[in-house]
């Protein structure tokens, strides 16, 4: 038996952008995929868009969709987290698409799954591309995957980006967002995992691939500048405030010398 993957797609009024997302999954050559829409009542044609996508592929994926209101996209995000029945969960939101057909498969083998085994890796990670609106190739991310992912990694950003983050359900529903952030709860939340997987010694696994075509212009693109402050708080949490300024000096001093 093989993993089932849940792939969670948040969206509100998500028309403009969503539709690549779906295909993205759609094209996907893996079996056992979940899709998990949380939709917060859009008012556009986000839930057309869906329906027409249930209706296509519905036989080849078990796609589901949650349609209600919620307090933003960490608590729709949450509700994923609750409601998943995959073994693994990863976040694709409404613009960003799975980098190629096979990433699922890729994904999949990189677990070593048995059924009954205890020592499924807590996480998988891989890299990302930015692109832009029509889904062409911006850029490699400029934050980079290290090639171990400790709780200490973080200290220099989100070197994972979220949407390359494959994690256990079962460890990540005890790991739920934190809503008291409103731009920067991902970067917590992956933290808290890491932590968590290093506490009960399971693994982690680096798959050294190209997993997320990432659309450099999501929510915490737009807010920049109150996502960054959110990040500093939680990297003060974690690490201490010294050690974190001290830090945030540097990443200033080296951007000057870059310039």
């Amino acid at each position: 038996m093989k993993p089932l993957i849940t792939i969670a797609t948040v969206t509100y009024n998500a028309e403009a952008t969503l539709e690549r997302t779906l295909k993205s999954v759609a094209s996907q050559d893996y079996p056992r995929i979940e899709h998990l829409i949380i939709d917060g009542c859009s008012t556009d044609h986000t839930l057309s868009l869906v329906q027409r996508y249930v209706e296509k592929n519905q036989a080849r994926h078990n796609i589901r969709l949650i349609c209600e209101p919620d307090n933003g996209l960490y608590d729709a995000m949450n509700k994923a987290l609750l409601g998943a029945t995959g073994d693994y969960i990863v976040f694709l939101n409404a613009g960003d698409c799975l980098h190629s057909s096979d990433t699922i498969s890729a994904i999949a083998g990189k677990t070593q799954w048995k059924k009954g085994g205890h020592n499924h890796p807590a996480i998988l990670y891989g890299d990302t591309h930015l692109v832009d609106n029509d889904g062409n190739f911006l850029r490699r991310r400029r934050l980079t995957p290290p090639e171990k992912l400790t709780p200490d990694s973080f200290r220099d950003g989100m070197l994972v980006c979220h949407q390359s983050f494959y994690a256990r359900t079962d460890l990540a529903r005890q790991e739920l967002y934190d809503l008291s952030y409103r731009y920067s709860a991902d970067f917590d939340w992956c933290i808290r995992i890491i932590r968590r997987a290093k506490r009960r010694r399971i693994r982690i696994v680096n798959t050294h691939l190209v997993l997320t075509d990432y659309l450099n212009e999501g929510m915490t693109t737009r807010n920049h500048r109150a996502s960054l402050i959110e990040r500093l708080r939680i990297m003060a949490h974690y690490y201490g405030w010294p050690a974190t300024i001290t830090r945030h000096f540097w990443f200033i001093i080296r951007a000057i010398i870059k310039k």
